[in-house]
Protein backbone atom coordinates (compact mmCIF):
# COMPACT_ATOMS: atom_id res chain seq x y z
CA UNK A 1 0.00 0.00 0.00
CA UNK A 2 1.32 3.43 -0.92
CA UNK A 3 1.13 6.27 1.60
CA UNK A 4 1.54 9.89 0.56
CA UNK A 5 3.39 12.15 2.97
CA UNK A 6 4.04 15.85 3.01
CA UNK A 7 7.81 16.38 3.00
CA UNK A 8 7.47 19.75 4.71
CA UNK A 9 5.90 18.13 7.78
CA UNK A 10 7.29 15.86 10.44
CA UNK A 11 6.34 12.21 10.83
CA UNK A 12 4.05 13.12 13.76
CA UNK A 13 2.33 15.85 11.75
CA UNK A 14 1.75 13.45 8.83
CA UNK A 15 0.43 10.82 11.22
CA UNK A 16 -1.94 13.37 12.81
CA UNK A 17 -3.27 14.31 9.38
CA UNK A 18 -4.03 10.68 8.55
CA UNK A 19 -5.66 10.23 11.94
CA UNK A 20 -8.04 13.16 11.29
CA UNK A 21 -8.88 11.89 7.81
CA UNK A 22 -9.59 8.42 9.21
CA UNK A 23 -11.78 9.96 11.91
CA UNK A 24 -13.84 11.87 9.32
CA UNK A 25 -14.22 8.72 7.24
CA UNK A 26 -15.49 6.79 10.28
CA UNK A 27 -18.00 9.57 11.06
CA UNK A 28 -19.23 9.58 7.46
CA UNK A 29 -19.58 5.78 7.51
CA UNK A 30 -21.57 5.97 10.76
CA UNK A 31 -23.82 8.65 9.26
CA UNK A 32 -24.51 6.45 6.23
CA UNK A 33 -25.27 3.50 8.53
CA UNK A 34 -27.72 5.53 10.60
CA UNK A 35 -29.43 6.87 7.46
CA UNK A 36 -29.76 3.36 6.04
CA UNK A 37 -31.21 2.07 9.30
CA UNK A 38 -33.74 4.93 9.41
CA UNK A 39 -34.71 4.23 5.79
CA UNK A 40 -35.22 0.53 6.59
CA UNK A 41 -37.47 1.43 9.54
CA UNK A 42 -39.59 3.78 7.42
CA UNK A 43 -39.95 1.17 4.68
CA UNK A 44 -40.98 -1.46 7.24
CA UNK A 45 -43.58 0.90 8.76
CA UNK A 46 -44.95 1.75 5.31
CA UNK A 47 -45.19 -1.97 4.48
CA UNK A 48 -47.12 -2.58 7.72
CA UNK A 49 -49.55 0.23 6.88
CA UNK A 50 -50.07 -1.15 3.38
CA UNK A 51 -50.67 -4.64 4.73
CA UNK A 52 -53.07 -3.35 7.35
CA UNK A 53 -54.87 -1.27 4.75
CA UNK A 54 -55.58 -4.19 2.41
CA UNK A 55 -59.33 -4.83 2.31
CA UNK A 56 -61.20 -7.75 0.84
CA UNK A 57 -63.14 -6.77 -2.28
CA UNK A 58 -66.85 -6.40 -1.55
CA UNK A 59 -70.01 -5.72 -3.47
CA UNK A 60 -70.84 -2.02 -3.52
CA UNK A 61 -74.36 -0.89 -2.67
CA UNK A 62 -76.30 1.18 -5.20
CA UNK A 63 -76.22 4.28 -3.02
CA UNK A 64 -72.41 4.35 -2.80
CA UNK A 65 -72.15 6.30 -6.05
CA UNK A 66 -73.40 9.32 -4.04
CA UNK A 67 -72.30 10.82 -0.76
CA UNK A 68 -74.23 8.67 1.68
CA UNK A 69 -74.88 8.32 5.38
CA UNK A 70 -77.49 7.15 7.87
CA UNK A 71 -79.30 8.74 10.75
CA UNK A 72 -78.87 7.14 14.17
CA UNK A 73 -82.37 5.71 13.67
CA UNK A 74 -81.29 4.04 10.41
CA UNK A 75 -82.74 6.30 7.72
CA UNK A 76 -80.62 6.69 4.57
CA UNK A 77 -79.20 10.12 3.67
CA UNK A 78 -77.94 10.78 0.12
CA UNK A 79 -76.14 13.83 -1.31
CA UNK A 80 -75.11 14.53 -4.89
CA UNK A 81 -71.44 14.85 -5.84
CA UNK A 82 -72.20 16.67 -9.11
CA UNK A 83 -75.00 18.72 -10.66
CA UNK A 84 -76.03 15.63 -12.63
CA UNK A 85 -76.24 13.57 -9.44
CA UNK A 86 -78.32 16.32 -7.82
CA UNK A 87 -80.83 16.00 -10.67
CA UNK A 88 -80.75 12.21 -10.45
CA UNK A 89 -81.45 12.18 -6.72
CA UNK A 90 -84.34 14.62 -6.97
CA UNK A 91 -85.73 12.69 -9.94
CA UNK A 92 -85.84 9.54 -7.81
CA UNK A 93 -87.44 11.22 -4.77
CA UNK A 94 -90.53 9.61 -3.29
CA UNK A 95 -93.37 11.49 -1.64
CA UNK A 96 -92.14 10.49 1.82
CA UNK A 97 -88.63 11.90 1.23
CA UNK A 98 -87.31 15.31 2.28
CA UNK A 99 -84.98 17.53 0.25
CA UNK A 100 -82.27 19.46 2.17
CA UNK A 101 -80.04 22.25 0.88
CA UNK A 102 -77.59 24.68 2.44
CA UNK A 103 -78.56 28.33 2.06
CA UNK A 104 -75.56 29.11 -0.15
CA UNK A 105 -74.94 29.02 -3.89
CA UNK A 106 -73.22 25.72 -4.62
CA UNK A 107 -74.40 22.88 -2.40
CA UNK A 108 -75.31 19.22 -2.70
CA UNK A 109 -78.93 18.22 -3.11
CA UNK A 110 -79.38 16.13 0.01
CA UNK A 111 -82.21 13.64 0.42
CA UNK A 112 -83.42 12.11 3.68
CA UNK A 113 -85.30 8.96 2.70
CA UNK A 114 -88.67 8.76 4.49
CA UNK A 115 -87.80 12.12 5.98
CA UNK A 116 -91.40 13.38 6.17
CA UNK A 117 -91.92 11.16 9.21
CA UNK A 118 -88.44 11.70 10.65
CA UNK A 119 -87.70 13.10 14.09
CA UNK A 120 -86.20 16.56 14.59
CA UNK A 121 -82.88 14.94 15.49
CA UNK A 122 -82.80 12.94 12.25
CA UNK A 123 -83.55 16.06 10.24
CA UNK A 124 -80.64 17.82 11.92
CA UNK A 125 -78.37 14.92 10.96
CA UNK A 126 -79.39 15.31 7.31
CA UNK A 127 -78.97 19.08 7.57
CA UNK A 128 -75.41 18.53 8.85
CA UNK A 129 -74.47 16.61 5.69
CA UNK A 130 -76.17 19.22 3.53
CA UNK A 131 -74.13 21.96 5.20
CA UNK A 132 -70.82 20.08 5.01
CA UNK A 133 -71.17 19.11 1.34
CA UNK A 134 -71.58 22.71 0.27
CA UNK A 135 -69.27 25.53 -0.77
CA UNK A 136 -69.52 26.83 2.80
CA UNK A 137 -66.81 24.26 3.61
CA UNK A 138 -64.38 25.65 1.06
CA UNK A 139 -65.04 29.13 2.43
CA UNK A 140 -64.04 27.78 5.87
CA UNK A 141 -67.32 28.83 7.44
CA UNK A 142 -68.10 27.46 10.89
CA UNK A 143 -71.84 27.16 10.22
CA UNK A 144 -74.47 27.83 7.58
CA UNK A 145 -78.27 27.88 7.51
CA UNK A 146 -79.95 24.90 5.84
CA UNK A 147 -83.55 24.14 4.96
CA UNK A 148 -85.81 21.23 4.05
CA UNK A 149 -88.79 20.97 1.67
CA UNK A 150 -91.00 18.21 0.30
CA UNK A 151 -90.84 16.71 -3.17
CA UNK A 152 -93.88 18.62 -4.46
CA UNK A 153 -92.19 21.94 -3.61
CA UNK A 154 -89.38 21.34 -6.11
CA UNK A 155 -89.49 22.27 -9.77
CA UNK A 156 -87.18 22.75 -12.73
CA UNK A 157 -89.22 25.77 -13.85
CA UNK A 158 -88.95 29.25 -12.34
CA UNK A 159 -90.25 32.71 -13.28
CA UNK A 160 -87.14 33.31 -15.37
CA UNK A 161 -87.43 30.01 -17.26
CA UNK A 162 -85.95 26.54 -16.96
CA UNK A 163 -83.54 25.97 -14.05
CA UNK A 164 -80.12 24.61 -15.04
CA UNK A 165 -78.44 21.33 -14.09
CA UNK A 166 -78.33 20.67 -10.36
CA UNK A 167 -80.61 23.61 -9.49
CA UNK A 168 -84.25 23.71 -8.47
CA UNK A 169 -86.98 26.28 -7.98
CA UNK A 170 -88.66 26.01 -4.58
CA UNK A 171 -92.18 27.05 -3.67
CA UNK A 172 -93.96 27.28 -0.32
CA UNK A 173 -92.62 27.33 3.22
CA UNK A 174 -89.20 25.94 4.10
CA UNK A 175 -88.27 24.22 7.33
CA UNK A 176 -85.13 25.99 8.53
CA UNK A 177 -82.16 24.65 10.49
CA UNK A 178 -80.26 27.74 11.50
CA UNK A 179 -76.49 27.81 12.10
CA UNK A 180 -75.90 24.20 11.17
CA UNK A 181 -72.29 23.39 12.10
CA UNK A 182 -69.87 22.26 9.42
CA UNK A 183 -68.45 19.13 10.99
CA UNK A 184 -68.30 15.54 9.78
CA UNK A 185 -67.50 12.22 11.42
CA UNK A 186 -65.38 9.80 9.36
CA UNK A 187 -65.07 6.20 10.51
CA UNK A 188 -66.00 2.58 9.88
CA UNK A 189 -69.55 1.26 10.15
CA UNK A 190 -70.60 -2.25 11.16
CA UNK A 191 -70.37 -3.63 7.61
CA UNK A 192 -66.74 -2.50 7.34
CA UNK A 193 -67.41 0.42 5.00
CA UNK A 194 -65.58 3.70 5.54
CA UNK A 195 -68.40 6.18 6.10
CA UNK A 196 -69.21 9.81 6.80
CA UNK A 197 -71.90 11.03 9.11
CA UNK A 198 -73.10 13.74 11.45
CA UNK A 199 -70.98 14.65 14.46
CA UNK A 200 -72.85 12.36 16.86
CA UNK A 201 -73.27 9.42 14.45
CA UNK A 202 -73.40 6.45 16.83
CA UNK A 203 -73.32 3.88 14.04
CA UNK A 204 -69.78 4.93 13.04
CA UNK A 205 -66.91 3.30 14.93
CA UNK A 206 -63.34 4.65 15.36
CA UNK A 207 -64.85 8.07 14.71
CA UNK A 208 -62.62 10.94 13.53
CA UNK A 209 -64.12 14.43 13.41
CA UNK A 210 -63.17 16.92 10.70
CA UNK A 211 -63.97 20.61 10.15
CA UNK A 212 -62.93 23.16 7.51
CA UNK A 213 -59.20 23.86 7.86
CA UNK A 214 -55.87 24.20 6.06
CA UNK A 215 -54.89 20.59 5.30
CA UNK A 216 -54.98 19.49 1.66
CA UNK A 217 -57.57 16.78 0.98
CA UNK A 218 -55.01 14.17 -0.08
CA UNK A 219 -52.87 14.79 2.98
CA UNK A 220 -55.98 14.59 5.17
CA UNK A 221 -57.07 11.36 3.45
CA UNK A 222 -53.64 9.82 4.05
CA UNK A 223 -53.69 10.80 7.71
CA UNK A 224 -57.26 9.64 8.33
CA UNK A 225 -56.60 6.44 6.40
CA UNK A 226 -53.56 5.76 8.59
CA UNK A 227 -55.60 6.31 11.76
CA UNK A 228 -58.39 4.02 10.54
CA UNK A 229 -56.10 1.44 8.94
CA UNK A 230 -57.62 1.84 5.46
CA UNK A 231 -56.30 3.09 2.09
CA UNK A 232 -56.56 6.82 1.45
CA UNK A 233 -58.73 6.01 -1.58
CA UNK A 234 -61.43 4.81 0.84
CA UNK A 235 -61.40 8.21 2.53
CA UNK A 236 -60.76 10.93 -0.04
CA UNK A 237 -64.11 10.60 -1.85
CA UNK A 238 -65.91 11.19 1.48
CA UNK A 239 -64.24 14.54 2.15
CA UNK A 240 -66.10 17.82 1.51
CA UNK A 241 -65.09 20.31 -1.22
CA UNK A 242 -62.28 22.17 0.51
CA UNK A 243 -59.39 21.83 2.93
CA UNK A 244 -59.69 19.96 6.19
CA UNK A 245 -58.69 20.05 9.84
CA UNK A 246 -58.84 16.96 12.07
CA UNK A 247 -60.26 17.80 15.48
CA UNK A 248 -60.55 14.37 17.09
Amino acid sequence: MKVAIELGKSIHENAARYYEEAKKAREKTEGVRVAMEETRKRMAEAAKRRTKAVKVARKREWFEEFHWSFTNAGKLILAGKTAQQNDKLVGKMEDADLFFHADIRGAAATILKKGVGASEEEKKEAAALSASYSKAWGKRMAAVDTYAVRKEQLSKHAAGGFVGAGGFAISGEREWFRNTKLILAIGIEENGRVSAGAEDAKWIKKKILIVPGKMDKREAAEKIGGLLGVPETEVIHLLPPGKVSITK
